[in-house]
């Protein structure tokens, strides 16, 4: 369920954030899909709470540095720690994969730093996307970190959708994964939810904060690789100490 006013807002920063120059209200609208007359009334919202500025008159409207602001505010009171950037660029140099650092968010387990591969054929992934928590080895290794009554209640709120042949439908179906996770070592995943995509992830109980680390790549390359890529994890997790 989403507030489509919030949900407005945000694209409209997405929006700049891709176009890179001022944009006018109709083009806005226009671009966007949206009705003229609510389009400028988000505007001119944004505008007089200091967020949208005009840098050239009647030029178009660009975000304000207020976001930067409030964002760095945001990130200096609870920054991901140095050593798990660091580990994220150790793990991907290695492993030449894409890398991220997820974190849980209500049914989804969400990036909260990553580090793409840079093959050309690779997984795109990005700060703030979200994948299923039960439907994920990212996920998974955070459900891992919870405890049984707190997994219990999150499985009433998940719907369990099949995304694919091999996405886990139930809540039995989830916690033998988590049992056959902790006895081989680490947590895996075949194209449960993106297609054509194999993982592996760890608990990376942190400052104690619930996050994992995950590699993930197209299945041609990294389904058979995952035991080789689950040792990097463990040893440059061990790292940490």
């Amino acid at each position: 369920m989403t507030v489509r006013q919030a949900e407005n807002a945000l694209q409209v920063l997405e929006y700049f954030a891709e176009r890179r120059r001022p944009a006018t209200a109709a083009e806005i609208a226009d671009d966007l899909g949206w009705p003229r007359s609510s389009t400028f009334k988000l505007l001119g919202t944004l505008a007089a709470r200091g967020y949208l500025y005009e840098p050239q008159g009647r030029g178009g409207h660009y975000p304000s540095p207020r976001w930067l602001e409030l964002a760095e505010q945001v990130a200096q009171a609870d920054p991901l720690p140095p050593q798990v950037i660091k580990l994220v660029q150790a793990v991907a140099a290695e492993t030449g994969e894409t890398v991220a650092i997820s974190a849980p968010a209500g049914v989804f387990a969400m990036f909260v730093a990553v580090r793409e591969s840079r093959h050309a054929v690779r997984y795109f992934a990005q700060v703030g996307d979200r994948v299923p928590i039960h439907a994920s080895s990212a996920g998974r290794a955070l459900l891992a970190q919870m405890p049984a009554e707190e997994r219990q209640a999150l499985y009433r709120k998940i719907d369990f959708t099949s995304y694919s042949a091999t996405t886990p439908m139930s809540p039995e179906r989830i916690e033998a994964d988590l049992a056959e996770a902790a006895a081989r070592g680490w947590h895996q995943s075949n194209a449960e939810y993106t297609p054509d995509l194999a993982g592996v992830a760890l608990p990376l109980p942190f400052g104690g904060r619930r996050l994992s680390i995950v590699v993930v790549g197209p299945v041609s390359r990294c389904l058979e690789r995952r035991p080789g890529m689950a040792g990097v994890l463990q040893r440059q997790v061990g790292l940490l100490g």
